[in-house]
């Protein structure tokens, strides 16, 4: 006899006057000594809170009051309690390994988790216990749900596989701890890496990982092809490909026009100097084909990809860290006649040995084919992807997604009953999201978690998130305004979305805003249904709760910024349910599943960074000069890092065998209202329109944005997907 069950549905048939009445329910039930009410489920009819037949109104306040709790006491598994808590779980104080606190303080202010009330630190009475996380019961599937067998693979991996990895190069000894030529990169996946008989053993009856690795009976384990270089082998080196990833790559939505020269820094020059670019004009005009920079300025020609103020403030510490030698980058692009992006310049900082306050030290490193040269700019353009790395795990995916949304989906779950048409409309976009974030703050984002362990800020990684979350917008998280902040789009009422792209072939772009009008119109369709006007927003009493929480509670550190939308129109409701959607829909989709496509081929996307550029005479300089690839290997990340690099992004680019994508729902008995189910189905219609679009668009031969060098056609914001690696698809929600 189990102690639980997974409800899916009750149906009642023959009832007087009703006929047959289905409740959809997909909830965990547990016997009725765990709970102190009883258990409620709802029919699928859609109320606001003054429409509600009378009858449920204490049913629909006792069921939110339940999902409330009251904020005392540890959570236990059958709880289904939603409540907020700051990041005070990530470090273990008492094993000599603390972080800082990040959420409820101007220093390191952070979006909230689900509070899970477990004991404090000995340590640090601030901080809780590392261990298991809570999830309230019915965000956690279980066994029925096929995407846990990842989440179980990123268990096993981070408790498992890389003490076995790290057993395998650095004690036993069976292979160097170093790549030596790019060939030996390409045999992870091509041949295989050798380990012991035991060592394999151990590894390939781990269930989850069956799908990750592959092994041919002779003690290989391999990766599977990543496809940044299943055509060629080669095309990563170019700096045409190096400049398409910047908009058609898994971090598309850094690069910012240039709009004066030369760059500038918006952090405090009492503590860190002067910032100022020192890039010259002469440099970028080298290669740009007679074309002066106040010209490619004055018609929007020059673009930047700027990691300057992001790095700089944690450098020194970060080069403290044991084989950690790192720039703060800054890399000038030059949008070319045939509508590619060209690299100019590649500038490398790094703070003065006297003192942060004294500025950095530069050097600027120009394009080059032939000899040591072009070795030395092949590593500037490492030193920038490392950057890029970094900021795009920590930043663009993780915090810019995983992380914003939870106070949202809390906040759902404390206000809006299930009764409510934003809960209807929302709820299938938190999907998964509280259970992965939890994991992640387990396994990935924890100390000496797989993250730190992997890429450039190390112990500093989510820190750093925290600083730049300090400048987060809500409202700029929608594309069109996230493009024209950007100066990569301008308002324009006679173009396709009422923008005109700078560059015209920037697939993120054009993909995106197809896909962000068509959720705009889907929302607008829906809400209009129960909104017919501003007041009808303001006085429901259940959606200001919601909102007001929202953001006083989940984003409360950010709470008195003025671009909060003040939900008093029905223009701010569709805004933000649309920016809401977007986020845990399209966005995560961009910046997660093409994570192994291109990262899984380390070369072309190195995470760590561990030396500078080395100074002639040195023997370092010699080295470059006699062994190109070596300087190359012994810069970037290593053999170990590297294999728990792809083993967990290769895992996190999957999609799970029961997805559930944009425009599709768990069940087509979601809500009675047979308007909204039409409105849902002209957007579902309207997204397989997108998809044919996509296709065209990676056919035409004159879009040399959409292929690039290594013939990968851009599909991350193709809506479907077959289950596995696909570099395409986008989910609901945020579920890997």
């Amino acid at each position: 006899m189990t102690d639980e069950f997974f409800l899916v549905s009750v149906k009642l048939e023959d009832i007087p006057n009703h006929g047959t009445i289905e409740f959809v329910c997909n909830s965990w039930v547990y016997n009725f000594r765990s709970y102190k009410k009883n258990r409620i489920f709802f029919v699928n009819d859609t109320y606001l809170p003054s429409a509600t037949p009378a009858p449920l109104l204490k049913y629909r306040k006792e069921e939110l009051e339940v999902l409330r709790g009251d904020g005392t006491g540890k959570r236990k598994d059958f709880d289904r309690i939603y409540d907020y808590d700051v990041y005070n779980d990530l470090g273990n104080p008492d094993g000599g390994d603390p972080r800082p606190i990040l959420g409820g303080s101007s220093i390191y202010p952070y979006p909230r988790r689900v509070r899970t009330g477990r004991e404090r630190t000995r340590t640090d009475p601030n901080s809780e216990k590392p261990g298991e996380v809570y999830v309230p019961r019915d965000e956690n599937f279980g066994h029925l749900k096929s995407s846990d067998f990842l989440t179980y693979g990123i268990k096993s991996l981070s408790h498992d596989v890389i003490p076995l990895f790290k057993s395998a190069i650095f004690q036993l000894r069976v292979t160097s701890s170093e790549f030596e030529s790019f060939e030996d990169v390409r045999s992870l996946y091509e041949g295989g890496i050798k380990l012991p008989t035991d060592i394999l053993s151990q590894i390939s009856p781990l269930p989850a990982l069956k799908e990750i690795f592959r092994t041919d009976g002779e003690n290989v384990l391999q990766f599977p092809p990543p496809h940044v270089a299943k055509v060629s082998k080669s095309g990563w080196m170019t700096d045409e490909e190096f400049a398409r990833e910047v908009i058609a790559g898994v971090n598309p939505n850094v690069i910012r026009r240039l709009q004066e020269f030369p760059p500038k820094s918006t952090l405090d020059p009492t503590l860190y100097g002067d910032q100022t670019s020192t890039i010259t004009k002469e440099q970028l005009e080298i290669n740009m084909g007679g074309v002066t920079v106040e010209e490619a300025l004055s018609t929007q020609r020059l673009f930047i990809l700027d990691y300057q103020d992001a790095f700089i403030p944690y450098l020194t510490r970060i080069n403290s860290l044991p084989t950690a030698k790192a720039y703060a980058t800054r890399t000038i692009l030059f949008l070319k006649d045939d509508g590619t992006l060209k690299p100019l310049a590649i500038e490398l900082s790094k703070p003065h040995p006297d003192g942060d306050n004294l500025g950095p030290e530069s050097i600027v490193v120009l394009p080059a084919t032939e000899g040591v040269d072009s070795t030395i700019w092949l590593l500037a353009k490492a030193h920038v992807i490392v950057n890029d790395s970094g900021y795009h795990q920590l930043v663009s995916h993780w915090l810019n997604t995983h992380a914003v949304m939870e106070p949202f989906a809390i906040a759902t779950n404390r206000h809006l009953s299930v009764l409510h048409p934003i809960y209807k409309l929302l709820y299938p976009h938190y999907r998964d999201t509280i259970n992965i974030n939890g994991l992640a703050r387990q396994s990935l984002i924890n100390a000496d978690g797989i993250i730190e362990k992997s890429f450039l800020p190390g112990k500093y990684s989510i820190e750093m998130s925290s600083s730049v979350y300090k400048n987060w917008v809500f409202t700029d998280q929608a594309l069109p305004a996230d493009l024209v902040k950007r100066g990569l789009a301008i308002e324009d009422p006679s173009a396709p979305h009422g923008l005109r792209l700078v560059i015209e072939d920037y697939p993120y772009a054009v993909d995106g805003l197809e896909i962000w009008d068509a959720i705009k119109t889907w929302v607008h369709e829906y809400v209009s249904l129960y909104y017919p006007t501003d007041a009808a927003v303001q006085q429901d009493t259940e959606l200001q709760a919601w909102w007001k929480e929202a953001v006083e509670k989940g984003h409360g550190d950010l709470k008195e910024k003025p671009w909060w939308p003040k939900m008093q129109t029905t223009e701010d409701l569709i805004q933000s349910c649309s920016i809401i959607v977007w986020t845990a829909s399209a966005l995560h989709a961009a910046v997660n599943f093409g994570q192994y496509p291109y990262g899984g081929l380390i070369l072309n996307r190195p995470t760590l960074a561990r030396r500078f550029i080395p100074a002639e005479g040195t023997p370092e300089y010699d080295e470059m000069v006699k062994n190109p690839q070596k300087a190359y290997l012994r810069t970037i990340t290593p053999k170990f890092e590297t294999l728990i690099d792809l083993s967990v992004i290769e895992i996190l680019s999957r999609h799970a065998s029961d997805e559930i994508y944009l425009g599709e729902r768990e069940t087509p008995n979601w809500t009675t209202d047979k308007k909204a189910l039409e409105a849902f189905k002209r957007f579902g219609s309207k997204l397989t329109g997108i998809e044919g679009k996509i296709n065209a668009r990676n056919s035409d031969p004159s879009l040399r944005n959409r292929t690039g060098p290594v013939q990968l056609p851009y599909t991350l914001l193709h809506r479907s997907s077959e289950e596995g690696l696909t570099f395409k698809g986008i989910p609901n929600s945020i579920s890997i």
